[in-house]
């Protein structure tokens, strides 16, 4: 396609651009034939289980993307993710893009989709941003199923499991930002309609059932999830799972295509797989275990992300996800972006485009501590300096020489202005970390450990945090836990994506602060605890002024407005 300067033009107008290849055509890049895809249209497929390859799996190079501690708006994972990928490419690597879909939330919200910008984008953008292959539907109507068989057994007079409707733990979910359905009553309307108790909803990346679909390793290990979701107590205190009401099959079989990785491409042709879609603050926030395994079967490199900062999607994707799946990744990159270290730094919002080597040589402390961070589990982070045009060569110069001090290669990412050319340094950066083969994975602790003890290391170590208070509550569900045998799982710890603390006015590298377990939840089918650190939201709202305001759609179906 021809390039047009993106300052011209929208993420949409790029996308809508673009020809794109037909899927088949994507297909045989990574040597599978027509046949063998399930094709949702010329631009979409679904990819057979069957291709996943253990052995291959070994030799291939998994490259992890996380981030800084963001502002607001982000600060490039996804567009860096896509334009390493075209760099890669470009320089003989045959490389795959392994995505998480996004959430009709942010779409519609504030934050937008998560195909990427500018010409480092997967497409068709649309479709991946709205139903896409209809995943998110499917893991809301397996949620909603299980929902359905719990009020109508509380309602059942011949095979009622005699759950107590006040310690009912699960909720019906629904993949769109709306705070009014936080908190809610159902069952009412007299006998016919049910037994009255309080419900509400969560927005469907923050479901256990998508957390499952992520962890699971095959069918039979998605259906054995799904039989261990906890669901609450009986009057006489006996835990009740989803396998008590026989729902796992019923929600498998809802379930059957979304197992199923998503095949489409880059805006330059080159493969992507995107599946699954988990928040990285309330969830583990990376894509399935399948499809990353998917792409590391079919490629020689596959580059991934993980949501949020490092504190959050990438400690998950490492401690839970890799200790998991058995996965190793070979590299990794830290993303950052000027305008954030400003913001570290102290700056206003109205000043983050504003040249400040005093703010940036404050902000750059958090900077630091996410590249410490990564050393940790035993990888040299590579950091790819996600170009803005406000960005001063005296700001990029001051962070390329405190990385090097660290030991560590600081590279400017042009991916958004330039799609693949703009990404072929970073991309040689990143194999050449690789083929030092001085990265070794290390998990940061023993899942066999002591849930208060696996909690004070991510807090101490990757916080920075200097101790733990739990309230009244959280004390209350850690004997829970005790009591139903989940002591052994991973922590998937729920906070504020704004800063290291449980704080999110603690910006930069905040020190001497103290956490908050509030209460816990807990993820059985999934396999993971879930300490809450402050309010966090399962189910947000809209901003004051929603994206969905500036979309149009024209009497060709040719949509505008949308990021």
């Amino acid at each position: 396609m021809s390039r047009p300067s993106t300052h011209n033009f929208s993420d949409i107008e790029i996308a809508q651009a673009a020809k794109l290849t037909h899927i088949k055509e994507i297909a045989a890049k990574l040597n599978i034939d027509e046949d063998d895809i399930e094709m949702y249209g010329k631009y979409k497929a679904k990819l057979p289980l069957s291709f996943i390859d253990e052995n291959k799996i070994a030799q291939s190079n998994l490259v992890l993307v996380t981030a800084l501690t963001p502002t607001p708006a982000g600060e490039g994972k996804t567009t860096t993710s896509i334009g390493l990928t075209e760099g890669l490419n470009k320089i003989g690597k045959k490389t795959t893009v392994v995505l998480r879909e996004p959430s009709l939330g942010p779409v519609f919200g504030m934050k937008g989709g998560a195909a990427g910008g500018g010409f480092a984008q997967v497409v068709p953008m649309e479709d991946i941003n709205l139903h896409f292959t209809g995943d998110f539907s499917a893991i809301e109507k397996a949620n909603n199923l299980l929902s359905a068989l719990i009020d109508n057994n509380i309602q059942s007079k011949t095979k009622n499991l005699n759950i107590d409707p006040r310690t009912i733990v699960w909720k019906r979910v629904m993949d769109m930002n709306d705070r009014s359905l936080r908190q809610i009553t159902i069952g009412l309307g007299g006998t016919p309609n049910g037994i009255p108790r309080e419900d509400g909803f969560n927005i469907t990346p923050a479901s256990e059932v998508m957390a499952i679909l992520c962890m699971s390793e095959n069918f039979e290990d998605l259906k054995t999830r799904l039989g261990n979701i906890f669901v609450g107590f009986t009057f006489d205190k006996k835990p009740i799972y989803a396998k008590d009401l026989k729902a796992q099959d019923a929600m498998a079989i809802l379930l059957k295509d979304a197992i199923k990785p998503n095949l489409v491409q880059t805006l330059e042709g080159n493969p992507a797989i995107i599946h699954g879609g988990p928040f990285a603050n309330i969830a583990q926030g990376t894509n399935t275990i399948l499809a990353t395994k998917m792409g590391l079967s079919l490629s020689d490199y596959v580059v991934t992300e993980a949501g949020f900062g490092a504190d959050l999607g990438a400690e998950k994707f490492l401690n839970i996800k890799c200790v998991s799946g058995g996965l190793k990744p070979k590299a990794l990159v830290l993303v950052a972006t000027i305008r954030a270290l400003r913001h570290h730094g102290g700056a206003a919002k109205e000043a983050y485009n504003t040249p400040d080597l005093e703010k940036i040589k404050s902000g750059i402390e958090n900077l630091k501590k996410h590249i410490e961070n990564c050393k940790k589990f035993g990888l040299n982070p590579v950091v790819a300096i996600n170009a803005f045009p406000t960005d001063s060569e005296e700001e990029i110069q001051y962070i390329q020489a405190e990385c090097e001090k660290l030991n560590v290669q600081a590279v400017v990412a042009k991916g958004w202005a330039q799609g693949g050319d703009g990404m072929t340094d970073l991309a040689k950066a990143v194999v050449a970390e690789v083929e030092k083969g001085e990265n070794h994975f290390k998990a940061l602790y023993d899942w066999n450990s002591d849930v208060k003890t696996k909690i004070k290391t991510i807090a101490e170590e990757i916080y920075g945090a200097v101790g733990i208070d739990y309230s009244k509550k959280a004390i209350t569900d850690l004997a829970t836990i005790e009591k139903l045998n989940l002591t052994h799982l991973p922590i998937c710890m729920a906070k504020t994506q704004k800063s290291f603390s449980d704080d999110e006015t603690l910006i930069g590298r905040p020190e001497n602060f103290r956490i908050t377990v509030r209460e816990f939840e807990f993820a059985a089918g999934a396999g993971f605890l879930i300490p809450i650190l402050g309010v966090m939201m399962r189910m947000p709202g809209l901003p004051a002024t929603p994206a969905s305001g500036n979309m149009f759609i024209d009497n060709n179906g040719v949509i505008s407005g949308l990021s």
